[in-house]
C-alpha cells in the first residue's frame, strides 16, 4: 500500500522531532492519577495532594474534639438522670453509658431489635425528630414500680399496650427535659412527644442516608438490666454543636487575655541584683593556685564587647564596658535568648 506524498507531509508539518520525543517519553513515565480541586481547576504535577481515606458508607462528621465535648455533656446527662429517675420512683435507677457513636439511619433503625419501646420526639427549636428506643422489659418494669409493685422484671416478650405506653409518657418526658437543661449554656430547649412504634423497621422520621449520633446507656432497676438508646440526627443538633465551639473559642481566647503579663506599679520597688561580668577563658586549678599579688592576665581583645549583664545571677544581656562621666559603665547591645541565657553556664571570669 502506497503513502501519498501530501500526506507525508502534512504529518510532518502536524508533528515535529521534538514533538514526538515528547509524545514517547510521555508514554513512557508512569501515569497519574488526575485530581481536581473543588473548583474545578486540574491539579498540575508539583501540587502536592493531600489525600485521606473517607467511607462514604459510615461517613462521620464529628471531630475527636467534639465527640469528647459531647461525650461529656451527655455522661452529665446520664449522671443527673439517674438521681431524678431514681427520686421518681422512689427506687435505685441505676444508668451507665455503654457507647456514643455515629451511624446512618438506615442502619441505626436496622439494628433496632423486635419487639421494642420506640418514643418519638421533637426540639421546638431545633429541626428532626429524635428517637428513644427501650427494652420492653425494662419499660414494664418501670410500669409495674409506677403502678406500687416491687420493681420486678417482667419475664414477658411482647408489645407494650396503649395504657402501658400512656403511663411512661411522664418518665420519657423527665428524660427529655434533663436531655434540654444539659445545653442549656447554649440555647434554651424544649421537647415534647410526637409519637409511639413498636418496630425500628416503620420509622421513616429522616432520609436514609441521614447520620445519627446514638448514646446507648445501660439501665438497671431492681433485678432487671436492659438496654436504652437515644438517637440524635446530627443535623439536628448541629447548631448546638457550632453554638458550644463558638463558647470554647471564647472561653479560650478569655484565658489568654487573663494569661498575659500586667505590670503592677507595686513591681517598681523591687531590688534587682544586676552584676556585670566577662566570660574570659579557661585555666587550669594548678595555674590558679600559682596566681600571687602582681601577677598579670592577658584577656583577649574582644572581652570589653563581650561583657555579660545578669539579672538575678542569670545572664539577660550582653554589652560594651566604657566610660562614661567618670564611671564604668556598660552599653547593652544584644539581648540574650531567655532558653539560652537559662541553659548556659559562664565560665570562671
Amino acid at each position: 500500500m502506497s503513502q501519498d506524498p501530501k500526506d507525508a507531509d502534512n504529518i510532518s508539518e502536524l508533528l515535529s522531532q521534538s514533538d514526538i520525543d515528547a509524545l514517547m517519553q510521555e508514554a513512557m513515565e508512569e501515569p497519574r492519577d488526575v485530581v481536581y480541586t473543588h473548583d474545578g481547576r486540574r491539579l498540575g504535577p508539583d501540587d502536592k495532594i493531600h489525600v485521606e481515606a473517607y467511607d462514604f458508607r459510615n461517613p462521620v462528621f464529628l471531630t475527636e474534639v467534639e465527640l469528647r465535648q459531647i461525650r461529656i455533656r451527655l455522661e452529665q446527662f446520664i449522671h443527673y438522670l439517674s438521681a431524678r429517675l431514681s427520686m421518681f420512683l422512689r427506687m435505685d435507677f441505676g444508668l451507665r453509658m455503654s457507647q456514643m457513636y455515629t451511624i446512618a439511619y438506615q442502619k441505626f433503625t436496622d439494628s433496632i431489635p423486635n419487639p421494642t419501646f420506640i418514643s418519638l420526639f421533637r426540639v421546638e427549636q431545633l429541626n428532626g425528630v429524635g428517637i428513644i428506643d427501650m427494652n420492653p422489659r425494662l419499660a414494664m418494669t418501670i410500669v409495674d414500680r409506677l403502678l406500687g409493685g416491687k420493681g420486678h422484671s417482667v419475664r414477658d416478650e411482647r408489645y407494650l399496650t396503649e395504657i402501658e405506653m400512656a403511663l411512661m409518657e411522664d418518665v420519657l418526658y423527665l428524660m427529655l427535659e434533663e436531655w434540654c437543661r444539659q445545653w442549656d449554656d447554649t440555647r434554651e430547649l424544649n421537647a415534647s412527644l410526637i409519637g409511639r412504634e413498636n418496630n425500628g423497621r416503620f420509622l421513616q422520621t429522616s432520609p436514609h442516608d441521614a447520620i445519627m449520633l446514638v448514646l446507648t446507656m445501660e439501665a438497671s432497676l431492681g433485678d432487671v438490666s436492659e438496654a436504652m438508646q437515644i438517637g440524635i440526627p446530627y443535623y439536628t443538633i448541629e447548631p448546638l454543636i457550632r453554638k458550644m465551639q463558638e463558647n470554647a473559642r471564647r472561653f479560650n481566647g478569655q484565658n489568654k487575655e487573663t494569661k498575659n503579663s500586667r505590670w503592677m506599679p507595686i513591681y517598681n520597688e523591687i531590688d534587682v541584683p544586676v552584676t556585670a561580668e566577662w566570660d574570659a577563658f579557661e585555666t587550669t586549678v594548678r595555674d590558679v593556685l600559682a596566681l600571687r599579688p602582681g601577677d598579670l592576665i592577658v584577656l583577649p581583645e574582644e572581652i570589653i564587647e563581650k561583657t555579660l549583664i545578669k539579672l538575678e545571677g542569670t545572664n539577660r544581656f550582653e554589652g560594651k564596658v566604657g566610660i562614661e562621666n567618670g564611671k564604668v559603665a556598660v552599653k547593652i547591645s544584644k539581648t540574650l535568648d531567655r532558653d539560652a541565657s537559662e541553659t548556659a553556664a559562664p565560665k570562671r571570669k
